[in-house]
C-alpha cells in the first residue's frame, strides 16, 4: 500500500472503532465515552522526538526504540517509521456534568477516565493489530509492558512516551497554561498513538510555537484554567506538576475509588468551563464553527 492508502486505512479504522464499537461505552450511563475522533500523522524521524529525549531524559523513547522493544531481533530506521495519532473528545453530557464540578470531578468524568481509557487501550491494540494483519509491523507504546514513569531532571515525574507530545509532533494541537493539550476539538480530550513500519506522509504543524493555541500565551488574555484548579496548581507561571500530582493521588483518586470500586486518577477540572474546552480559541475556523 502507498502512503495515501495507509493513511486511509488508519483513519477508517480509528473512526469505525470509535463510532461503532460497543466498547466505546460509558458504563453506568448507557452512552458513548468519546465523540468523533481526529486522526493525525507524524514521521518517525521528526527531530522533535530526539529533542524530547534530550529535554525529558534518556529514558524517553524514540519511535525506533519502541519498535526495537516490540521486535528485538530486527533493526528499524527512523525514516522508515510513521506515527498514527488520534484525539478522542469528551461527549457533551460529560462536559455538562464536569462544568458543574468545582472541587472533585463529576461522576461521568471519572467513568470516562476509567472506562474511556480502557477503550483507548483497546483502540491502540486494535489499530496496531490491523496494520500487523496487513503485513506491516506496528507497536503501541503506552500499552507496551515496558511503559513506565521516571523522574526527569527538568520536568519531574514523566513517562517514557507522551501521547500529548506525540500529538504535537503530528500537528494536532499545542500546549496551554495548564499543560493541557489544546486541539481543534478543544482540551477536554484523551489521546492515543501507534507506530508503524511504513512511510505515511506526515501532517504539517501549522503553528509557530508549542503554545500557539492558548489564549494566555497567544494574546495575553484568558487564564480561565487558573481559577478552575482547586489547589492553585495553575498560575501565570504555568503548571505546578507536584501540587497537581498530590491533589489527584491524595484527594480525587480515593474519591474516584469510592465511585468506581477501582483505583483511578481523574481530575480534569481545568479542562472545562474555559474558552478552549471544545475548540481551539485562537483558530479562526474554530471561532466561526462555534
Amino acid at each position: 500500500m502507498d502512503s495515501s492508502e495507509l493513511r486511509a486505512l488508519a483513519e477508517r479504522t480509528v473512526r469505525k472503532i470509535v463510532m461503532t464499537s460497543p466498547l466505546n461505552s460509558l458504563k453506568g450511563f448507557d452512552e458513548k465515552s468519546w465523540g468523533k475522533p481526529i486522526v493525525g500523522f507524524a514521521a518517525g524521524n521528526d527531530p522533535l522526538f530526539e529533542s524530547y529525549k534530550e529535554l525529558i531524559g534518556d529514558f524517553y523513547w524514540t519511535p525506533s526504540e519502541v519498535m526495537q522493544l516490540a521486535y528485538p531481533d530486527e533493526t528499524f530506521n527512523a525514516d522508515q517509521l510513521s506515527i498514527i495519532c488520534w484525539i478522542l473528545p469528551q461527549t457533551e453530557n460529560t462536559l455538562a456534568d464536569q462544568r458543574k464540578a468545582d472541587k472533585l470531578p463529576a461522576s461521568r468524568w471519572i467513568h470516562s477516565r476509567h472506562y474511556g481509557e480502557k477503550f483507548n487501550e483497546y483502540l491502540r491494540a486494535t489499530v496496531r493489530d490491523t496494520f500487523i494483519k496487513a503485513g506491516i509491523k506496528a507497536a503501541a507504546p503506552v500499552i507496551c509492558s515496558e511503559f513506565s514513569y521516571q523522574q526527569s531532571h527538568n520536568f519531574g515525574l514523566a513517562s517514557n512516551w507522551s501521547e500529548r507530545h506525540t500529538a504535537f509532533v503530528a500537528g494536532l494541537g499545542t500546549f496551554g497554561l495548564s499543560d493541557g493539550f489544546i486541539t481543534e476539538r478543544g482540551k477536554a480530550v484523551r489521546i492515543g498513538s501507534i507506530i508503524v513500519a511504513a512511510r505515511i506522509t506526515p501532517d504539517v504543524r501549522r503553528f509557530n510555537s508549542h503554545t500557539a493555541n492558548c489564549l494566555w500565551y497567544a494574546e495575553g488574555t484568558c487564564g480561565a484554567c487558573i481559577s478552575r484548579c482547586p489547589v492553585n496548581a495553575i498560575s501565570t507561571a504555568g503548571h505546578d506538576k507536584q501540587a497537581c500530582f498530590e491533589y489527584i493521588r491524595g484527594v480525587t483518586a480515593p474519591y474516584a475509588e469510592k465511585i468506581l470500586g477501582a483505583w483511578e486518577t481523574p481530575c480534569g477540572l481545568c479542562q472545562v468551563k474555559i474558552p478552549c474546552e471544545r475548540h481551539n480559541p485562537v483558530s479562526t475556523c474554530s471561532k466561526k464553527a462555534s
